[in-house]
Order: C-alpha cells, then structure tokens, then sequence
C-alpha cells in the first residue's frame, strides 16, 4: 500500500527530526478533533545528542563518524562557541515550544549570526519553519516522521515543555605531540621528554620505564620541571654524567573518562664526551709501491660522525684513485710513493651533537725509495674476505665498499649479475670505490660484484644484499561510532621484513592482561568486540614491532543512539542506459543501524526481480536496463526509533554504440596511419566522441600536422617509435562512455645497443676480449644479428671495420683480435628493416706487439725500362702489421738458378732492380718484418725484367671482303723470340683514301683496332662501300709497338644513300613539279632514280611508280593530278647494286592548299634597307612570286630597283640599297597579279647627294686615308695567314666536298675504334646542300661569291639549287624549316 504522507512539524520538531528522526511524532490536532502525540523522550536526550552533534571529536578529519553526513562536520571556532552554541539551541527550542514560530525564528536567526558557520547555517536550514499560517496541507515537509489521513488538514497547536540544561561537552584523549622514538642526551644537556594531549574531561598523564611506573618528581637530588595540565617534564642534574642513570625506554599515557591514549615508545640515551684512547703510534715503515692502511678507530657515538684526514698545517690529504678513506675512517693507499713520505697524518673526528672535533695522534709515514718496483696485480684491502652479507632497509640508502691495492693503482668496476643496476638510483662515489644505491626496494635484492682490476690481472668481491623492513602499515585502523548492539571491527595490517608482531591495546592495557570477556576477541590479527553498549566507548592502541622499529596507532570507538536519517535528497532523478546498471541512492544513518527496503509504487518489494539488487549501503541495484524500467521507486529506512522514506525517479535512455571501431595496425616509421569510428547515441542526450591514446585525451597541435581529427578519422603523420601505443575512440554521452581500442605498432630497424661492456682483460694477452651488451629495442621486428665493429683512433680514426655478426639471441661474444690493435667497439643490431643506430663507443683496450701473421699478395715483377726489374706489391693493411711500425724484406734471383738470394729491406711498397738482362725472369719473395720478428715464409712469384720493342712485323693475308662495308683481315703470328717481350696483342690500323671514283688524301680518317695475343684475324665493319682503304697489322708488348705490315684493300659497290632535299613545288591545279639533290653517300656509280607516288586520303592503296634513268637528272614534272587529293612521293637513287633508301614528302597542288595568304604581313625599314616577313598559312602549296619596292616622289632622284623573286616558305625578304627618307610602295606580284602592297618609310634625314668639294681634297686627309688602308692590307695578311694554318681550305674545295659526297668521316664500330684529331675537322665542316649555311660573319659567308640572286624554294621553305641569307636546317626525311631573319641577302648563285 502506498504510504501515507506526512504532516508538517513546527520548528522544534524539526530540530527533533534532524537530530532524532521519528521521534517527535504529531504535533498537530487534527479537524477530527485527534491531537496527535508527543514523544516524552527526546526531550530527555537532547542535551546528549547536542553535546554530541557539537562535541570537538567529531570535527577531526581523521574520524570519520559512520552515518553523519559529511556536511555536518564542520570546525567551530572554540570552546566559547561551542558552549554558546549548545545554550543557544536549548534556549531556541524551549522558545519554540512556550511562544511559538516568531520566537524561535527569531532566536534561530540570532544564533546563525552569532555563529557564522556553515554548522549554524545547516541548523538554521533544518529549524526554519514555513511562513507563519492558520493551516497547512498535509505532505508538505520534505521529512517524514510520521503520516495523516489522505486529505485531512490540520491546524497547528503548540504546546508548551521545559527543556534540561544540556550535558557537558566530552572528549576522548588525544595524543597531540610527543617525543621522537630516539633521544640522545649530551652532558651539557638536560633530560626533557615532551607529551601533550587534549580531552574533556582534563587529561591526566602518567610516564613509564622500561615497562615500570616512573614519577620525574619523586627523583631524588634532581631538579624537576613539569608543566600544568601537560605530561612533558625535564630534569636538570649536578654532574655532567647525571643521564645515565636516566637511559631506558619511556612511553606516555593520557586518560580521562572516555579512555586512555598512548605515546609510542622513547628510546632515550646519554653520552660522554667524547676521547679518543691513549695509544702508542709507531711509525709506519713501507717500501716504495707497497700497500699500507693508517688506521683511525675513533670513539663510538650515537650520532654519525665525520671524519677527516689532515695534516699538521690542517691541510686535508689529498685523495684520488691511490689514496683513499673508507667509510670506517681508515686511509688507505694502493701503492706508496716516496713523495707519501710524511710525519704528520692526523685522523680528525667531528661529533656533531656535541659540537666537538677531536685528533687522533700524528702517524709518521716512512717510505723507503727502492729501484726495483715490482708490479702486482689487485688485491682487496676492504672487504677482505670474497663475500659478505648484508641487510639494507626498504626506503635507506645502501653503502657498498671496495678498497683494492696493486701496481699500476687498479680500478674499480660495480656489476649486478642478476640485472642492469637502477640508473635512476645509483651513483658511484669516492673514485668508484663506494657505491650509493637510493631508496632502497626488494628488487634490489641480491648479488653485487666489485671488480678490481689492472694490467696483471683483477680481484673480486661479492656483496649478498637481502632487503628488509620496518613495519609500515596496509591498513591503519580507524576511530568509528557505532550503535547500541554493533559489532566492531579494528583492521591492523602491517607489513616488514621479518613479518611484525602485532599486540592490541585497551586503554593502553594490553587485551591478554584483561578479565575474560565475550565481547574481545582478536581474528586474524584485528580487534572484534561484540554486542556494543554505550558503556563499551573506549580507545584502542595497535602496536607491530620487528628488530627494525615499531608503528603505533590509537583508535577510538563511539557507542551511541540514534534515530533512522535518510541523508540522500528525496525525489532525485536517475538516468541510465539500456543494458547498463542504474544504482539509485539511499545513504542512511542511525543507531541502531536501520534496516533499508526498495518498494514499487504498490507498496511491493522490488528484490522480486533478479536484475535487482540491494547493498549494505542501502543503495539499489538493477542490472541489464530495460526501457520499461523507467519509473518510481520508494527508499524505506526503519530502526527501533524511526521510520523515514524517500521516492527516486529511473529514466532508461538507449546505450551509446559504436557501429565500427579502429582497428590494429602495423605501420613502417615515417608513414602515415588512420583510424575510424562510427557511433550512434540516444537522440535526447547531447553526446561527443573523442580520440584517447593509451588512455589519454588527444588534440591536434596548433603548428604540428602530427595528429588530425575530424569527425570520425583521426589520421597521423610521420609516424615514430613513440607513436606506437594503445588508439581509443570514445563516444560517450553524460551517462555511458563506449570505448573502442586498437593497437598501434610501429615497426622499423632497431635502436641503439645501450651499453658496452669489456671484460677478462687477462685474455689480451692471447689477442681476445670478452665483450658484452644490453640488447637493443627491437622496434617490434626481432633482432636477426648484431654487427660488432671496431675502430683504431690511432692509425684510422672515424673508420670503423666489421669484426663480424652474431646471432639475434646472443648479448656476449668473445672476439679474436690482432696484436697491437687500439680497440674501441661498437654494436649495431640488425633486423629486416635494416641496421639500427650504433651503440655509444666501448672503452679503449690495445693489444700487445707480435710478429707478423701475414705477408704481401700481388707480388708483381715487371720492368718499365729494358735493364730493370720493378718489383711491386699490396702493402699491408694497418692492422695486419701487428706493431707500431713494419718494412718488407725482398728477396730475387734469376729463375731455374739456384744461386744466393739477394736481398733488400724496404718501407715502400715496392723495390727497383737495376742492371737486368732484357726481358729474363726472376724468382722473386717478399716478407713483413716488424719489431717483434718476420712474417711466414712468403710464396715464390716469378717476374720478368724489361721489355723492348717488337723486333717483326706481323704477315698479311689477302683481305677478305664480307659485303660492300665489312671485310675480314688475316695474318699469321709473329715469332715468340722476336717479340722481346711479353705479346699483348695486335693493333690493327685502317684508313680511307679515296672513293674508286675519284681518290682524295687530304683528309685522312684512321680507325684503330686492338686484337688479343691469341687471335690472328679481325672483322672491319662500318666501311664505305665503293672505297679505298689501307691496313697495317702491328704487334705490341708492354714496351710498345713493333713494325708495321700493311696492305691496300677496295670495298665492293653497295647501294646509295637517301637523296638530299626532295621539294614540291606547285604547278598549277593538276601538276607539281619536284626538285631535289644527289644522296650525299653514292656508294658506287649512280644509274638513275626511281619515283613512286599514292593518293593519301581516297583509300586507294596502289601506288604508281617509274625510272628515271639519267642520274644528272634533278628535277621532274608530275602531271594529271587530282586537284583534291593529297600524294605521298618517294624518291630513290639506285647504283648497280639496287635502290638505296628513300626519301619521302607529303603535299597537294595548286588548288588543295587555295588562294596564297599572306596574313600577318608587316614590314619594318632601317635607313637603307627594309625587311618584310609573313607567316606562311598552314598547308598552303609553296610557290614563287615577286617584290617590287617602288619609290614615291621624284623618280629621278632615286635608283630603280628591280622586282625580286622569293620562295612563299622564306617567310620574310630583306631589300637593300634604298634610299634614306623615302617613301617606298612595297607590291607582292605571281605572274603580274597582285598578291599584296603595303608601303614603308626609311629612316635617315635625306636622299644621298654627291657632296661638294671641300676637305677630302686636302693632303693630310688623303695621307691620313692611305695609312688606315696600309693598316686594313696588313690586318687582312694575318688572317689570311692565320686561316691557312687553322685547317682553312678554299670555296672550290668545298664545291669538290658537296660534289664528292663520300669524302665524309667514317663510323667504325669495330673493338678498340678510335679517331684522329686531325680528321674532326674535315668532318664538322662538311656543308650541306639542304640549306644549312653559316649565318652572317662566318668565314665562308656566300656574300664572297658575288653575282645575282635567283632563289628557289620549296613548299617548306628548303632550297631549290640557290642560297639565301638566312642559317636553315632541315632533317632528311622531314619537312620542316626554320631560321631567323638577317638584315642580309647574299646574292649569289650555285652553279
């Protein structure tokens, strides 16, 4: 049944049900007549339960109080406050109940004034009543101590009651300040031992000894302070020694009605002053390079000491790696030096508690100077046994110590068999003899390894360290307040090396030295004390000690009584998502515990369903959401005293999912990766996704492209090692949070080896070492092998060697290694991404001198002159010499001869014999030498004295022609004895001398080729058909060439190059008429040309062709042809071998390419001369027309000029010889139809008139004219000069070159070809007859020719038989043709 709701409750009464809910009852009459009744005994408790509320034990922080809100625990200001306080609430409450809600609102808002504290404030939040009215509806209060009927309205009654004083305030003793655990007492210092605690009622303090009651006043001859209302006392004795009788272990108690605290215990000690003993120091006697140890032994103390070695002018000892104080005091020195000679060596001791430094007597140090040091390998000086054990607490510093002797001083190495020492912690001190290791752990247990070593050899000591402990808490046991009928349990857990033992305390009593009683009992080392009474408030001590120390805690335990209090707010909202786990909150107090139940809107339990479920807490559970949970539920606390209830409302929204999640990767470093994420959320929650990395937010950084997020991507550049990590998308709303991982590994070669370590030194004296590594980060790629290199900062440095590879798995090797080698190591691991970065350098060992191991290879003797011998030879590589320095001793005679060796020792890699027969072979060794002996015995190598000059030449075969430029050139050998050397081979020389035509030596090509020793013939390709050649056959040594044989050979007739310069010229609509030049390559005698032509775009395939037999012929008339149509021609030359290679073009006539365009004409004038230029259209047929410049004006004064005929193709026409000034009418004229006219205006300032006599008549003029033609004459002689030396040769020549196209260079493919330099010329200056003419202001300008123009051109602008002034090029085969315009026209005609 639902239950019903509750009346509202005047002021007072809410103070009632604050403190002691359900215990005030009705407090109103009812319309029906019914007053509702009053409970009698909360006004007997209030004073109790303030004194409680306002008690100073309860605002500590570190006791918590089970079932009061937290926000009760407030500090007041003081104890005024506090009685203040207590009055004022029952002053307000008995003002409630005698005058009504205007009086107590009035006394409650004086109180929260008084009392600035959030305490009052929360106060006057609980007392503060509604407006002041004559009714009120029922359910109107937000508490519920009791219900009405549905729908009765009740007018308000107070009554009126007389409240007790309240009780005075308690509080249990508390241990405020107390003395260390160790106290040393100085003699000038007095015995104080300090104790202070607070607690209501007064505390009461009383001191122990040694487990024995100990009063500081009943002391006898002492003097006694103590102060009022504190447990700390000191005491002043008579005699400097007076605390020693005072020594012992104290502890302090503090007691008062609640219980009784205890202090921990007080080790308090005295000491003396400090002395040191009377002794007899004798004099030390050492030998030169001995070992000694002056000892201090100073007096014991409580405290840490300092000691300091100095000398009599209270200049400390020098220390360093051969002198040195150990941490006993004692200096000890590895080996003696005269200069250690010295009378005054004083142990100085400071103590600082009694601020005193007090000296040991001098020690005299004598040192006997000796010749004969030996040296000796290490020897520990401390420890002096091979191992020791050792206890090191958890959370101290560890000392380990090793102090070694020896000649030369030895050094000191710290290993950790089981693992790399804790770089972060450790630190080496005192020239690494003294190990620090920091905050000492249990890792650090084990074995330690000092290693002493120098050149003889190494000593070692092993440090077994076990780790132990001070007990240090797990669980510290707590002050609580319980209820009538509880059970409490203290929790003391405690760890240390060796396990603590754990005694338990009552009021500072232990629990075995009490009666028997059923509430104490100890389980599993806590404290349960059964069925609880208010009588049973106590103080409780847990007490671990082992032999490192001991912890100490004080525990107070509250019995009270106290109403059921829901703390959780009523009528509070829940959201949760489908699936998940709502937890609706109901937080209850009261002692009594109360008893919690969950309750749907019909009053039933909900424990029904087994997704629900309770918690000790009262909290409510309900797992896999569904929607329809959505609802009210009723939170009902119930104890002996009250009965409250609160209502919670469970809202089921639909989970967040992620549809699809980032998934792992393994990426290459430097790449790029992307992860995505596709989530859907509930529409009514607002909701977000993020990217996290190993749990850690991500966000782009402003100027790094490193990380990009949008939307559902995160994409990440340039990918490192600490790139690699765990990648999360998170969508989360304000009720669940769906995380999505993926993994990220970055693969790539591995990292650096981190350390290098060098061991068993002993074995360099057989060439090896030891050598050890800490293995690299893989990159997530295992590790296939380790490079192990080394480098000689002596002979080579920066140049490392490989000394080999090991496998993946191994972290040691043993190397062999060269005699005097300065070794420094490095290891680079290798996995399939490639090799890694190398490790830091090793230190530097060098391997002691030995004899050489090996000797020289390519051992060579050849002479480089007819009566010498050089022996030569790979030198040594450094590290094969096996000392500072080595030198070779050579050693020959002459082969078959088994007279002495002669010999030479030599430092360079080779040796010159002098005065040898030609060419005699020798028996030749050679040997390392050093400083420690010889190498092996070297292998005998023959080698040859000089060679002289071939002596015969080689025989020549008849030449055998292969085709018309390939032929086969035979010989027979040449006689071994003549050759006087060793045979090389054959060069084979070759040259053209002329075409069979017509024969030109002037310029000669040669061709060389080189033949091996054994082959007696050679193929020679890449000839001129139809030519004459010469051949010489050689035999050469390594002295050089021999004499020639030679022979001329003919090459047979081939078939013609292609013909140069094939143009179309346009005829009229059905005809073309065709030019071209003879091939430049006739390869025999010309018999005419074959023409062959086909329609290009009517699909017809058939292609008409016909001879043309006369091979002077160089031009030929095509007639009837299409008007529409576009042609292919082809034209061949032919010799009696066939038809040679074509050449073809491409056009139409007259009427395919239209009406002449002359678009884009323009004309521009100098001061006597102007220049035309066109754009020829695209396709247009190439024709020829005339120019005709016409002057303007008065005729008679200005020369005629004839009309020109240029080519379409030229593109532009320079005109010469016009007059400056002058208006000229420019008429583009084909067979006297104008084509185009334009006009044009010179520059300058006048027509040229004949001037009148004057100066030039003049003599001095006239002779001044004469020496500059002298001047122009001489000038003219030396470039005439100078041409005829540089290869220059005359016009005629060049016309004898265009008609003799063969006299071009040769291209011979054969082995070994190469070109004279004298030949390069005569090919670069071939001519062309295609167009390709010097440009204006070259040596051969046709300007020297003279005569008329008649130029012809094509339809791509190439010439027709004449020159132009303008540099064209044209490529056989194609169409095209190109140049800049020039303010020239030589005019001049080919003949």
């Amino acid at each position: 049944m639902f239950p019903r709701r509750p009346c509202m409750p005047c002021a007072s009464c809410k103070l009632q049900s604050f403190l002691l809910p359900g215990s005030c009852g009705t407090w109103w009459r009812g319309e029906g007549g019914r007053l509702c009744s009053v409970s009698s005994r909360w006004v007997s408790s209030l004073a109790f339960h303030l004194s409680l509320v306002v008690h100073p034990s309860l605002w500590s922080s570190s006791l918590p109080v089970r079932g009061l809100p937290s926000l009760v625990l407030l500090p007041l200001a003081s104890p005024v406050s506090l009685f203040f306080l207590s009055h004022a609430l029952s002053f307000c409450l008995a003002s409630s109940l005698s005058s009504g809600f205007f009086l107590c609102d009035f006394w409650c808002h004086l109180l929260s004034v008084l009392v600035p504290s959030t305490f009052a404030q929360l106060l006057w939040a609980q007392l503060a009543p509604p407006r002041p009215t004559t009714q009120w509806p029922c359910g109107l209060s937000g508490s519920r101590p009791g219900f009405c009927p549905h729908g009765t309205r009740v007018r308000a009654e107070v009554l009126t009651m007389s409240v007790p004083p309240p009780a005075p305030v308690m509080e249990p003793p508390i241990i405020t300040e107390q003395s260390p655990r160790r106290v040393v007492v100085f003699p000038t210092d007095d015995v104080s031992l300090k104790c202070e605690a607070s607690g209501k009622p007064e505390v009461q303090f009383r001191w122990t000894r040694d487990g024995i009651l100990f009063k500081p006043r009943e002391e006898l001859g002492m003097i006694v302070n103590q102060v009022p209302h504190s447990g700390s006392f000191s005491i002043t004795g008579n005699s400097s020694n007076f605390a020693q009788s005072f020594q012992g272990t104290y502890r302090c108690f503090a007691s008062n009605k609640l219980g009784t605290a205890m202090s921990h215990e007080i080790q308090l000690m005295a000491e003396g002053t400090p002395k040191w003993p009377k002794e007899t120091v004798k004099p030390v006697e050492v030998e030169e390079g001995e070992s000694v140890i002056l000892p201090c032994h100073p007096p014991p103390s409580a405290e840490p000491l300092r000691i300091y070695w100095m000398n009599s002018k209270i200049l400390h000892i020098k220390q360093d790696e051969r002198v040195t104080m150990g941490q006993n005091g004692n200096l000890y020195f590895a080996n003696v030096l005269t200069s250690d000679n010295h009378s005054d060596y004083i142990c100085h001791a400071h103590f600082p508690g009694t601020r005193t430094i007090i000296q040991k007597e001098p020690i005299d140090l004598r040192v006997k100077a000796t010749n004969s040091m030996m040296d000796r390998k290490p020897h520990l000086l401390f420890p002096t046994n091979s191992s020791s054990h050792l206890v090191a607490l958890q959370g101290q510093p560890l000392i380990l110590e090793c102090i070694a002797e020896g000649f030369p001083t030895p050094t000191i190495k710290w290993l950790r068999p089981s693992g790399p020492m804790p770089a972060d912690r450790v630190t080496y001190q005192n020239h690494n003899k003294t190990l620090q290791l920091l905050n000492v752990g249990e890792e650090d247990d084990g074995e330690y390894r000092c290693l002493a070593e120098n050149s003889l050899g190494s000593d070692r000591h092993a440090y077994y360290v076990t780790v132990e402990a001070a007990p240090y808490w797990l669980h510290k046991p707590q002050s609580h307040l319980y209820g009538p009928g509880e059970t409490a349990r203290l929790d003391c857990q405690v760890q240390g090396r060796p396990q603590p033992e754990v005694t338990w305390r009552i009021n500072g009593i232990p629990v075995e030295e009490l009666g028997k009683d059923q509430k104490y009992r100890i389980h599993h080392g806590a404290l349960v004390l059964s069925n609880l009474q208010p009588s049973d408030t106590m103080v409780t001590q847990c007490e671990a000690r082992n032999r490192h120390g001991l912890l100490l805690a004080n525990a107070y335990i509250y019995v009270v009584e106290l109403p059921a209090k829901i703390l959780t707010p009523d009528n509070e909202t829940y959201m949760a998502v489908q699936g998940s786990t709502a937890y609706l909150l109901c937080k209850a107090f009261g002692a009594p515990v109360p008893s919690v139940q969950w309750l749907d809107r019909e009053g039933k339990t909900v424990l029904q369903d087994e997704r629900f479920f309770p918690y000790t807490n009262g909290t409510l559970g309900i797992r896999d959401l569904q929607t329809n949970d959505t609802g009210h539920y009723f939170c009902q606390a119930a104890n002996d005293q009250s009965n409250v209830t609160i209502v919670a409302n469970l809202q089921v929204k639909d989970a967040t999912r992620i549809m699809q999640g980032p998934r792992s990767a393994i990426e290459k470093r430097g790449s790029r990766v992307m992860f995505t994420c596709q989530a859907s959320f509930d529409p009514s929650l607002q909701h977000s996704t993020t990217w996290r990395r190993d749990a850690l937010d991500l966000q782009e950084l402003g100027d790094s492209d490193k990380y990009f997020i949008e939307d559902e991507r995160l994409v990440i550049h340039s990918l490192d090692y600490s790139d690699q990590g765990n990648y999360s998308c998170v969508a989360s709303t304000k009720l669940d949070v769906v995380e999505s991982r993926a993994e990220l590994l970055v693969v790539g070669s591995p990292g650096p080896v981190p350390q290098l370590e060098l061991s068993d030194h002993h074995l360099l004296k057989q060439s090896q070492v030891r050598l050890s590594w800490s293995p690299a980060d893989d990159h997530n790629a295992p590790i296939e092998k380790y490079d192990i290199e080394f480098e000689d900062k002596e002979m080579a440095p920066e140049k490392w060697y490989s000394l080999g590879k090991v496998p993946g798995n191994q972290t040691s090797t043993t190397l062999k290694l060269s005699p005097y080698v300065h070794y420094t190591f490095r290891v680079t691991a290798i996995n399939k991404y490639g090799p890694g970065e190398p490790s830091p350098d090793s230190e530097t060992v060098v391997t002691p001198e030995a004899a050489p191991e090996k000797n020289p290879v390519d051992v060579k003797g050849e002479g480089n002159e007819t009566n010498n011998m050089v022996i030569t030879w790979k030198p040594l590589r450094w590290m094969d010499w096996n000392a500072p320095q080595v030198q070779y001793r050579v050693q020959w005679r002459p082969q078959k001869m088994q007279g002495a060796w002669q010999e030479q020792i030599v430092s360079d890699p080779f040796l010159v014999v002098s005065n040898t027969s030609t060419f005699v072979p020798y028996e030749i060794k050679v040997q390392t030498v050093n400083s420690q002996g010889k190498g092996p015995e070297p292998q005998i190598t023959i080698g040859y004295s000089g060679e002289d000059y071939p002596q015969a030449s080689p025989l020549l075969e008849p030449v055998k022609a292969l085709n018309s430029s390939t032929v086969l050139v035979r010989w027979q050998s040449v006689d071994p004895a003549q050759v006087k050397g060793h045979l090389r081979g054959y060069n084979v020389t070759y040259w053209w001398e002329g075409s069979q035509r017509k024969h030109n030596k002037r310029h000669v090509h040669k061709g060389h080729v080189v033949v091996p020793a054994n082959a007696t013939s050679t193929i020679l390709g890449g000839l001129r058909p139809y030519s004459s050649y010469w051949v010489e056959v050689q035999a050469f040594n390594g002295r050089g060439l021999g004499p020639a044989s030679g022979m001329t050979f003919n090459t047979p007739e081939g078939v013609p190059g292609h013909p140069e310069a094939l143009h179309l010229e346009c005829q009229s609509d059905t005809s073309l008429l065709l030019h071209w030049q003879p091939p430049l390559s006739h390869n025999g005698v010309l018999t005419g040309y074959v023409l062959s032509y086909q329609p290009l775009n009517d699909g017809s395939k058939e292609q008409l062709s016909f001879d043309l037999p006369d091979p002077e012929l160089r031009t030929h008339n095509l007639t009837n042809l299409s008007p529409r149509l576009r042609y292919r021609f082809q034209l061949q030359a032919t010799t009696r071998e066939g038809p040679g290679e074509a050449i073809v073009r491409e056009g139409g006539t007259m009427a395919l390419s239209g009406m002449p365009d002359f678009g884009n004409i323009s004309a521009m004038a100098g001061e006597n001369y102007s220049v035309v230029s066109w754009v020829p259209k695209e396709g247009q047929c190439n024709f020829g027309f005339q120019i005709w410049f016409k002057a303007l004006g008065d005729e008679k004064l200005v020369a005629r000029l004839p009309p020109q005929y240029v080519s379409y193709n030229q593109s532009s026409y320079t005109q010469w010889d016009l007059q400056p000034d002058t208006d000229y009418e420019i008429q583009l004229l084909k067979e006297q139809v104008l084509l185009h006219q334009m006009a044009v205006k010179t520059n300058g300032t006048g027509r040229v008139r004949l001037p009148p006599a004057g100066f030039a008549t003049e003599g001095w003029f006239i002779g001044f004219i004469s020496a500059i033609v002298v001047l122009l004459l001489v000038l003219l002689i030396l470039c005439f000069i100078k041409r005829s030396k540089g290869g220059k040769y005359s016009v005629k020549d060049k016309e004898d070159t265009q008609v003799d196209s063969e006299a071009r260079p040769m291209k011979d493919e054969t082995f070994g070809e190469y070109s004279d330099n004298e030949e390069k010329a005569f090919g670069s200056s071939q001519p062309s007859l295609n167009g390709d003419i010097k440009p204006l202001g070259s040596d051969d300008s046709l300007a020297d020719y003279g005569g008329s123009v008649d130029v012809q051109f094509n339809e791509d602008g190439s010439f027709i038989g004449q020159y132009s002034g303008k540099k064209e090029k044209e490529v056989a085969g194609g169409n095209d043709s190109s140049g800049a315009t020039s303010p020239i026209n030589p005019a001049g005609t080919l003949e």
